[in-house]
């Protein structure tokens, strides 16, 4: 299918999402965490929790996947679609309450494990980084030692996101080339055969795009976040119409004061500026007590 949206929310909580390809899930956190051999993620469990939102609201295009991993660290991963200025206060909240719910199984804090953030974004939102994937830790602010290896949270920026060889791809770039959407299916099949994670994705895709009912739930939702946009966009044009509408008139009338001001300094009587200027005898009275 072409222009196929991998980021939309129902397609990647089924592709990611879903204990039957947990496979794929394993492959994206070690790779995206940049684990090696001896470190990698062996099981994950999925948590029983769904935000897929039915609203056009601020949430429309909120997904969010919870998970344990085998050695006990939390992980969610977060993809946005529309911008969102409060992201990181947002991925913040979201770790912090993902970190502290770990209390309601033991109340002691030596039990608390590592909890990660993961958020793939489809838009530019670090301005100050040039790189696509960015980490946040917790340092001194001074000697850069890190205070608890507990807190981590990733930047996953797709507009930044460019694949410099072909024939070096790392896991974790063939992931964010899947997600992007910008290679072509013959480029895709080139990654797969490097990467066998990314062409289990790509059958999948396949097989998702030929059920009917998925294709339609699929359609349905990527025609509400389009309705999102087209609403935000006439609703920021209004807004701006409106405020400059405002802004005329207000111009108009700061141009009428001073005008009336200079009349009244000039000798002209309140009746004769009212009538002039097109402003009540009260307003003109309230500026001849202040001249």
């Amino acid at each position: 299918m072409e222009n196929f949206n991998r980021l939309n929310d129902l397609y990647f909580k089924k592709l990611l999402g879903d204990k039957n390809r947990k496979n794929l899930t394993l492959s994206f956190l070690n790779a995206i965490l940049n684990k090696d051999e001896r470190e990698y993620f062996t099981d994950i469990t999925f948590l029983d929790k769904d935000n897929e939102p039915l609203t056009l609201d601020g949430k429309l295009s909120k997904l969010d996947i919870r998970a344990d991993l085998n050695d006990g660290t939390q992980v969610d991963i977060e993809v946005q679609v529309c911008p969102f200025k409060f992201m990181a206060e947002r991925s913040l909240y979201y770790w912090s309450k993902m970190y502290s719910e770990q209390l309601e199984k033991s109340a002691e804090y030596k039990k608390l494990k590592k909890a990660i953030a993961i958020n793939l974004l489809a838009f530019d939102y670090l301005e100050d980084e040039q790189d696509w994937h960015n980490i946040y830790n917790l340092l001194n602010v001074k000697s850069y030692n890190k205070l608890t290896d507990h807190i981590e949270i990733h930047f996953l920026e797709l507009p930044k996101f460019t694949l410099k060889d072909m024939r070096k791809i790392r896991t974790s770039e063939a992931w964010l080339a899947y997600f992007s959407g910008r290679y072509t299916k013959k480029e895709l099949e080139e990654i797969a055969m490097t990467t066998p994670a990314i062409k289990e994705a790509v059958e999948f895709e396949n097989t998702f795009l030929q059920d009917k009912i998925e294709r339609r739930a699929y359609e349905q939702r990527e025609k509400a976040i389009r309705d999102y946009y087209s609403y935000m966009s006439a609703y920021k044009e209004e807004g701006l119409e409106q405020g400059l509408k405002q802004g005329l008139q207000q111009g108009k009338l700061e141009e009428k004061f001073r005008t009336a001001t200079n009349l009244l300094k000039m000798g002209f009587d309140i009746e004769t500026i009212s009538k002039a200027v097109e402003l009540s005898r009260e307003k003109i009275q309230e500026l001849s007590e202040k001249k």
